[in-house]
C-alpha cells in the first residue's frame, strides 16, 4: 500500500491557508509570504497555495508594496478561491487560524466549560 497525499486523517492538521488566483497580484501576494515562519507557498498550475502553521497573516501594508498599489480586503478577497481555518478580517490585515480557540479573542466567545446537567 502507498501513501496517498490525498489520505483522510480524523485529526487536526493544525493547519491553516488560502488559494489565491495565479495572476500577477497572487504572484506579489505569494512571493511576499514566502519564507515567513511555518507558511508554505506551493505553486501548482492553474493556483497558488499559501498554507501555514497554525496561523497565518495577510497584512495589507506589507502587501500593498509588495502588490504596488492599494491592497486592502477587497482586492484580497478578489484573488482569494477559497480558504480553511478560522478566518477574522480587520482593517489593516487578514488573519487565518487552524484552531477556533486560537482566534476567540478576535471571535468574541470564551473558553470556559460549560457544564450540563
Amino acid at each position: 500500500m502507498t501513501n496517498s497525499p490525498l489520505e483522510f486523517h480524523r485529526e487536526s492538521s493544525h493547519r491553516c491557508g488560502v488559494t489565491l488566483m495565479d495572476n500577477q497580484v497572487g504572484h506579489a501576494v505569494a512571493a511576499a509570504m514566502q519564507g515567513k515562519p511555518g507558511v508554505t507557498v506551493t505553486q501548482l498550475p492553474s493556483m497558488i497555495r499559501v498554507d501555514a502553521d497554525r496561523r497565518v497573516e495577510f497584512d495589507f501594508d506589507e502587501l500593498t508594496e509588495a502588490v504596488g498599489e492599494e491592497f486592502d480586503q477587497n482586492a484580497f478577497e478578489e484573488i482569494m478561491s477559497t480558504h480553511y481555518g478560522r478566518m477574522v478580517a480587520l482593517d489593516d490585515r487578514m488573519i487565518l487560524f487552524s484552531d477556533p480557540e486560537d482566534a476567540a479573542e478576535y471571535l468574541g466567545f470564551d473558553l470556559k466549560p460549560v457544564s450540563v446537567s
